[in-house]
C-alpha cells in the first residue's frame, strides 16, 4: 500500500533520507536530498521504486560533540528555521545579509506576476544587491529558469563575482574575447543561450545585428539591465538634436527584449533622469509601454509609476526605519553608515623613467593627431580631440589601459557631423559614477 506523504516529510529511497517539496503529487515525490542543494533535486515515482517514511537511530552518549559543534548546529538550525518559515525561499543559500531597505524592491517584485521594475537607488545604496535578491528568489520559486545580465564589459567580471559569492549563481561571461571559445563548444544548431543557463553580457557586443537577433529569440526569461540609462536617447525632433547611434541600437535591443510581456525585467540606473524628458519616458516604456505616457503630475499617475519605480538617495537609507524622536521599531530599525566629510588634498608622486618616457610620447603624439586632424575638417578635428582625450586619460590610469584604448576604435569616428562627435565624445572625459 502506498502512503501519501505531505510536503516538508522526510523520507528514504534510492539509499539516502529526502525532503518531500510542496510540486510533489500522488504519484510523484519531488524530492531533495538532507544536505543536497537545488541541483540534487529529483523525482521519484512511488510505484516503482521502493520510498518509505526516513528513520534515524536515536543518538547515543558517543555522539555528544563539544560546545562548539553544539553552537554550530544552534545557528544552522536557527538560520534554516527563520528563512525557511519566512515568505522566501533564497534567504537561507545565499552568502549575504541583506539590509531592511534592500529588501524593499523584493517585495515589490513579488507583488507583480511579471516583474519590472527600475530601480535607481543612489551609488552605493547596493543595487547589484537587490537585483540579485530578485533574481535569486524568481530562480528558488521556479517564476524564471534562466538569467541574462546585460552590462558595460568593464563591470563583467565584477557582476559575476558578486553573483556567485553572494548568491550562488554561476554565469557565463559572454564578451568579444570569450564568444569564441564558448561557441566552439554548442552543439549543430544549438545557441549560446540555451547552452548556458545564466549569462552576463556585454551590451556593446550584443546590440549588433549579427549577434542580437540569436539573442533576441534566444533571450532568457530574466533580464537585468545595468547602466540602463546609457540605452536610451532622447528623441531627436524632441531635442533638436542627434542620438547617439550606439545608444538607439541598445534602445532597439532592449525594445525587443521587453516586448514579451511575460518576461522579468530588472534596469538598474543611479540616473534615470538626465534632464532629458523623452530620455525618461523612454526608459519608463521599457519598463511597461504604458508608463511612458503617463501623466505624472496627477497622484494616479504617481501611484501607477510607484509600483514598478524605487529610487533613494543615501539620506534617505541613513536611518531606515527610525523617528526623529527615536526608533519606530528596535527590530527594525538600521543605521547605514556611507563615506562622508571626506578630507581630499593633492599630493605629487613620482613616475618611472620608463612611464615618464610613455605619456611624453603618447602627449606628443596627441598634439600632432589634433594639429594634423585640424587641418582636414572641424568634423575631424573633433573626433581626434575626443580620441586623444580618451588616451591620455587612459594612460593616467595605467599603461595596460592606454593599450587597450589603441586597440578599440573610438566612438565618435563614427559621427557625421562635429556636433555629433561631441555628443559621442564627451562622456569619455566625464567621470562616472
Amino acid at each position: 500500500m502506498s502512503l501519501t506523504y505531505t510536503a516538508g516529510s522526510l523520507v528514504a529511497a534510492r539509499g539516502r533520507e529526502w525532503v518531500v517539496l510542496p510540486d510533489s503529487a500522488p504519484d510523484m515525490l519531488v524530492l531533495r536530498p538532507l544536505g543536497g542543494s537545488e541541483d540534487d533535486i529529483a523525482a521519484v515515482f512511488p510505484a516503482f521504486e521502493d520510498v518509505r517514511p526516513a528513520e534515524f537511530a536515536p543518538p547515543n552518549a558517543e555522539d555528544l560533540g563539544d560546545q562548539r559543534a553544539a553552537g554550530l548546529l544552534r545557528t544552522a538550525l536557527r538560520v534554516g528555521f527563520r528563512s525557511g518559515a519566512g515568505p522566501f525561499r533564497s534567504l537561507a543559500s545565499i552568502a549575504v545579509e541583506p539590509r531592511a531597505y534592500q529588501l524593499v524592491p523584493l517585495l515589490m517584485a513579488l507583488r507583480q506576476r511579471t516583474v519590472r521594475l527600475l530601480i535607481s537607488d543612489d551609488v552605493g545604496i547596493g543595487k547589484t544587491v537587490e537585483a540579485g535578491l530578485i533574481a535569486k528568489e524568481l530562480l528558488a520559486q521556479g517564476e524564471a529558469t534562466r538569467l541574462a545580465v546585460l552590462c558595460s564589459p568593464a563591470l563583467a567580471e565584477q557582476w559575476q563575482g558578486e553573483l556567485r559569492e553572494k548568491f550562488g549563481i554561476d554565469a557565463e561571461l559572454v564578451l568579444a574575447s570569450t564568444v569564441s571559445r564558448l561557441e566552439r563548444g554548442l552543439e549543430l544548431g544549438q545557441s549560446l543561450f540555451d547552452r548556458h543557463p545564466f549569462t552576463i553580457i556585454s551590451t556593446d557586443f550584443i546590440k549588433s545585428t549579427r549577434h542580437r537577433e540569436d539573442f533576441v529569440r534566444h533571450c532568457p526569461d530574466l533580464v537585468i539591465v545595468d547602466e540602463a540609462h546609457t540605452c536610451v536617447a532622447a528623441d531627436d525632433h524632441a531635442q533638436g538634436g542627434t542620438s547617439s547611434a550606439a545608444n538607439q541600437l541598445r534602445y532597439e535591443l532592449l525594445r525587443r527584449v521587453s516586448d514579451q510581456a511575460d518576461r522579468h525585467l530588472l534596469l538598474l540606473t543611479a540616473t534615470p533622469h538626465s534632464g532629458k524628458e523623452s530620455a525618461f519616458r523612454n526608459l519608463l516604456g521599457l519598463v511597461r509601454p504604458e508608463l511612458a505616457t503617463l501623466d505624472l503630475e496627477t497622484p494616479a499617475g504617481r501611484a501607477k509609476l510607484a509600483e514598478h519605480f524605487v529610487a533613494r538617495k543615501r539620506a534617505d537609507v541613513r536611518s531606515y526605519l527610525t523617528r526623529e524622536d527615536g526608533l519606530a521599531d528596535d527590530s527594525l530599525a538600521e543605521r547605514t553608515a556611507f563615506p562622508s566629510d571626506r578630507w581630499t588634498k593633492d599630493e605629487p608622486y613620482k613616475l618611472t623613467p620608463a612611464y615618464r618616457a610613455l605619456l611624453d610620447d603618447a602627449i606628443a603624439y596627441a598634439r600632432d593627431r589634433v594639429e594634423a586632424a585640424g587641418e582636414q575638417g572641424r568634423r575631424e578635428a573633433r573626433i581626434a580631440w575626443w580620441s586623444v582625450i580618451a588616451l591620455l586619460r587612459s594612460m593616467v590610469s595605467s599603461p595596460a589601459a592606454a593599450a587597450q584604448t589603441l586597440k578599440t576604435r573610438s566612438e565618435s569616428a563614427a559621427a557625421r557631423t562635429a556636433h555629433e562627435a561631441d555628443v559621442l565624445g564627451a562622456p569619455v572625459a566625464a567621470d562616472s559614477a
